[in-house]
């Protein structure tokens, strides 16, 4: 009975991470790396993976020696842990996908002070245990992946024709790409209308519940 219960608490943390508290569309959190990232597909997913990779394991350790963190210097200790954690995706990626790596180029370094893993270790990670912050770290940063993602793809496929580099000569064939939406413009616009079709039928919903 106690597995079970801590099941469905990590199904249900793991959850809330991706759909009620979405970092990206519902929280509000990350905006920058989400407009810089994302004016193509893979560059978008690259960082939530690095992001995910970060979120969990930032959330374990932290989790981990919450106890032994003293109140007055656990913000200085997070961002220790973090910048741990992002030097060795920074590493990874510089010797192993240095396209990917120069693309994505500051926006790596900048995870260390990215407001969604600073708000979940402070939010979360430094008052729950261990399990429960792993699968928050990994909801939360799948929620994040997926809002980037989906964003990179949809700013690629209107704004240069492709979606993951693919399909260009395809694609273009029916269209005209409009090349604003792969600029920084294209990213405030793509975001702001993905978010009011978000609201708008989490409002239709709650108008329909009542």
């Amino acid at each position: 009975m106690d597995n079970l219960e801590k099941k469905k608490s990590c199904l249900t943390v793991l959850l809330d991470g991706i759909i009620k508290g979405n970092p990206t569309f519902v929280l509000v959190l990350g905006i920058c790396p989400t407009l810089a990232v994302t004016n193509a597909a893979i560059n978008g997913f690259s960082m939530g993976m690095a992001v995910i990779f970060v979120l969990v394991f930032s959330n374990m350790f932290i989790s981990m020696f919450r106890k032994v963190i003293p109140d007055q210097i656990r913000i200085p200790a997070f961002i220790m842990i973090i910048a741990s954690l992002v030097t060795i995706v920074e590493m990874v990626m510089k010797a192993y996908t240095p396209p990917l790596y120069k693309a994505l180029g500051l926006f790596i370094p900048l995870i260390v002070v990215n407001c969604i893993i600073l708000g979940r270790a402070e939010g979360f990670a430094y008052t729950n245990n261990v399990l429960d912050s792993v699968c928050d770290g990994i909801g939360s940063g799948l929620g994040f992946t997926l809002a980037v993602t989906f964003l990179g793809i949809i700013r690629e496929l209107v704004g240069n024709g492709s979606v993951f580099g693919l399909g260009q000569e395809v694609i273009t064939k029916v269209y005209n790409p409009a090349l604003v939406i792969v600029m920084a413009p294209g990213g405030f616009l793509t975001l702001g209308l993905a978010m009011a079709i978000i609201n708008y039928v989490k409002d239709k919903k709650a108008k329909e519940g009542k």
